[in-house]
Protein backbone atom coordinates (compact mmCIF):
# COMPACT_ATOMS: atom_id res chain seq x y z
CA UNK A 1 0.00 0.00 0.00
CA UNK A 2 2.63 2.37 0.83
CA UNK A 3 4.17 1.95 -3.09
CA UNK A 4 0.42 3.16 -4.21
CA UNK A 5 0.43 6.33 -1.96
CA UNK A 6 3.70 6.63 -3.27
CA UNK A 7 2.78 5.92 -6.87
CA UNK A 8 -1.03 8.37 -5.84
CA UNK A 9 1.85 11.05 -4.81
CA UNK A 10 3.68 11.16 -8.01
CA UNK A 11 0.56 11.00 -10.38
CA UNK A 12 -0.57 14.45 -7.87
CA UNK A 13 3.10 16.58 -8.65
CA UNK A 14 3.19 18.56 -11.90
CA UNK A 15 5.39 16.25 -14.47
CA UNK A 16 8.37 18.52 -14.96
CA UNK A 17 10.21 19.96 -11.85
CA UNK A 18 11.35 23.21 -14.12
CA UNK A 19 7.42 24.00 -14.31
CA UNK A 20 6.78 23.61 -10.58
CA UNK A 21 5.70 27.13 -9.28
CA UNK A 22 7.54 26.58 -6.18
CA UNK A 23 10.77 25.99 -7.44
CA UNK A 24 10.77 28.98 -9.55
CA UNK A 25 12.84 31.83 -7.13
CA UNK A 26 15.45 28.80 -6.91
CA UNK A 27 15.93 28.52 -10.76
CA UNK A 28 15.86 32.27 -11.60
CA UNK A 29 18.85 32.54 -8.69
CA UNK A 30 20.67 29.70 -10.77
CA UNK A 31 20.07 31.26 -13.98
CA UNK A 32 21.32 34.62 -13.08
CA UNK A 33 24.64 32.65 -11.84
CA UNK A 34 25.12 30.86 -14.76
CA UNK A 35 23.94 33.73 -16.90
CA UNK A 36 26.81 36.06 -14.69
CA UNK A 37 29.40 32.86 -14.84
CA UNK A 38 29.04 32.74 -18.77
CA UNK A 39 29.43 36.39 -19.34
CA UNK A 40 32.47 36.76 -17.12
CA UNK A 41 34.09 33.88 -18.76
CA UNK A 42 32.86 35.12 -22.59
CA UNK A 43 34.33 38.92 -21.47
CA UNK A 44 37.37 37.30 -19.95
CA UNK A 45 38.31 34.58 -22.12
CA UNK A 46 36.42 33.83 -25.60
CA UNK A 47 35.91 37.30 -26.53
CA UNK A 48 39.37 38.68 -26.04
CA UNK A 49 40.93 35.52 -27.84
CA UNK A 50 38.03 35.92 -30.24
CA UNK A 51 39.29 39.51 -30.57
CA UNK A 52 43.13 39.05 -31.19
CA UNK A 53 42.04 37.17 -33.77
CA UNK A 54 39.75 39.14 -35.18
CA UNK A 55 42.78 41.66 -34.93
CA UNK A 56 45.47 39.66 -36.21
CA UNK A 57 43.69 38.44 -39.47
CA UNK A 58 42.51 42.66 -39.94
CA UNK A 59 46.06 43.11 -39.67
CA UNK A 60 47.42 40.79 -42.05
CA UNK A 61 44.56 41.60 -44.45
CA UNK A 62 45.70 45.20 -44.13
CA UNK A 63 49.44 43.64 -44.84
CA UNK A 64 48.51 41.74 -47.85
CA UNK A 65 46.56 44.79 -49.27
CA UNK A 66 49.39 47.22 -48.46
CA UNK A 67 51.76 44.23 -50.55
CA UNK A 68 49.44 43.73 -53.41
CA UNK A 69 49.34 47.42 -53.77
CA UNK A 70 53.34 47.81 -53.89
CA UNK A 71 53.43 44.62 -55.97
CA UNK A 72 50.89 46.26 -58.66
CA UNK A 73 53.06 49.03 -58.51
CA UNK A 74 56.10 47.43 -59.21
CA UNK A 75 54.37 45.56 -61.92
CA UNK A 76 53.69 48.74 -63.21
CA UNK A 77 57.35 49.96 -63.30
CA UNK A 78 58.15 46.99 -64.73
CA UNK A 79 55.57 47.17 -67.45
CA UNK A 80 56.50 50.75 -68.19
CA UNK A 81 60.10 50.30 -67.90
CA UNK A 82 59.70 46.70 -70.14
CA UNK A 83 57.71 49.54 -72.73
CA UNK A 84 60.45 51.94 -72.58
CA UNK A 85 63.05 49.47 -73.16
CA UNK A 86 61.01 47.91 -76.06
CA UNK A 87 60.32 51.16 -78.03
CA UNK A 88 64.02 51.70 -77.41
CA UNK A 89 64.68 48.48 -78.97
CA UNK A 90 62.46 49.21 -82.08
CA UNK A 91 64.05 52.79 -82.52
CA UNK A 92 67.39 51.19 -82.40
CA UNK A 93 66.05 48.77 -84.74
CA UNK A 94 64.83 50.79 -87.02
CA UNK A 95 67.68 53.11 -86.86
CA UNK A 96 70.08 49.96 -87.78
CA UNK A 97 67.47 49.40 -90.93
CA UNK A 98 67.64 52.50 -92.12
CA UNK A 99 71.74 52.64 -91.15
CA UNK A 100 71.59 49.53 -93.69
CA UNK A 101 69.08 50.53 -96.44
CA UNK A 102 71.50 53.38 -97.10
CA UNK A 103 74.81 51.46 -96.98
CA UNK A 104 72.91 49.32 -99.59
CA UNK A 105 71.82 52.35 -101.53
CA UNK A 106 75.41 53.39 -101.65
CA UNK A 107 76.54 49.70 -102.36
CA UNK A 108 73.91 49.90 -105.61
CA UNK A 109 74.80 53.27 -106.71
CA UNK A 110 78.48 51.89 -106.61
CA UNK A 111 78.07 48.97 -108.37
CA UNK A 112 75.74 51.16 -110.57
CA UNK A 113 78.43 53.59 -111.63
CA UNK A 114 80.58 50.81 -111.90
CA UNK A 115 78.58 49.05 -113.75
CA UNK A 116 78.09 52.05 -116.29
CA UNK A 117 81.50 52.55 -116.40
CA UNK A 118 82.22 48.85 -117.72
CA UNK A 119 79.25 49.42 -119.75
CA UNK A 120 80.33 53.14 -121.36
CA UNK A 121 83.71 51.44 -122.05
CA UNK A 122 82.57 48.03 -123.34
CA UNK A 123 80.25 50.38 -125.49
CA UNK A 124 83.16 52.54 -126.91
CA UNK A 125 85.41 49.13 -127.40
CA UNK A 126 82.60 48.15 -129.58
CA UNK A 127 82.38 51.07 -131.09
CA UNK A 128 86.17 51.17 -131.94
CA UNK A 129 85.73 47.39 -133.24
CA UNK A 130 82.78 48.74 -135.32
CA UNK A 131 84.88 51.51 -136.80
CA UNK A 132 87.62 49.24 -137.20
CA UNK A 133 85.49 46.97 -139.46
CA UNK A 134 83.76 49.29 -141.08
CA UNK A 135 86.78 51.22 -142.27
CA UNK A 136 88.43 47.66 -143.09
CA UNK A 137 85.19 46.62 -144.89
CA UNK A 138 85.07 49.98 -146.87
CA UNK A 139 89.27 49.38 -147.76
CA UNK A 140 88.17 45.71 -148.81
CA UNK A 141 85.29 47.36 -150.69
CA UNK A 142 87.28 49.92 -152.09
CA UNK A 143 90.44 47.31 -153.04
CA UNK A 144 87.73 45.31 -154.34
CA UNK A 145 86.48 48.22 -156.43
CA UNK A 146 89.50 49.21 -157.83
CA UNK A 147 90.31 45.58 -159.23
CA UNK A 148 86.92 45.60 -160.30
CA UNK A 149 87.61 48.71 -162.01
CA UNK A 150 90.77 47.73 -163.62
CA UNK A 151 89.54 44.47 -164.75
CA UNK A 152 86.56 46.02 -166.63
CA UNK A 153 88.76 49.01 -168.11
CA UNK A 154 91.17 46.07 -169.06
CA UNK A 155 88.37 44.42 -171.05
CA UNK A 156 87.05 47.03 -172.46
CA UNK A 157 90.33 49.54 -173.07
CA UNK A 158 92.78 47.48 -172.96
CA UNK A 159 95.48 50.26 -173.81
CA UNK A 160 93.91 53.14 -171.33
CA UNK A 161 94.14 51.23 -168.15
CA UNK A 162 96.37 53.23 -166.40
CA UNK A 163 96.31 51.53 -163.03
CA UNK A 164 96.81 55.44 -160.92
CA UNK A 165 93.99 56.97 -162.48
CA UNK A 166 91.80 54.08 -162.00
CA UNK A 167 92.16 54.02 -158.24
CA UNK A 168 92.28 57.93 -157.79
CA UNK A 169 89.23 57.88 -159.62
CA UNK A 170 87.55 54.96 -157.16
CA UNK A 171 88.93 56.81 -154.17
CA UNK A 172 86.96 59.76 -155.55
CA UNK A 173 83.73 57.72 -155.69
CA UNK A 174 83.55 55.86 -152.55
CA UNK A 175 84.95 59.27 -150.69
CA UNK A 176 81.40 60.80 -152.28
Amino acid sequence: MADEAHGAAEAAAPGMPQLDFSTFSNQIFWLVIAIVAIYLILSRVALPRIGAVLAERNGTITNDIAAAEDLKRQAAEAEDAYNKALADARAEAQAIAAEVREEIKADLADATAKADADISAKAAESAARIEEVRAGALEAVEAVAKDTAAEIVAALAPAAADESAIAAAVTNRVKG
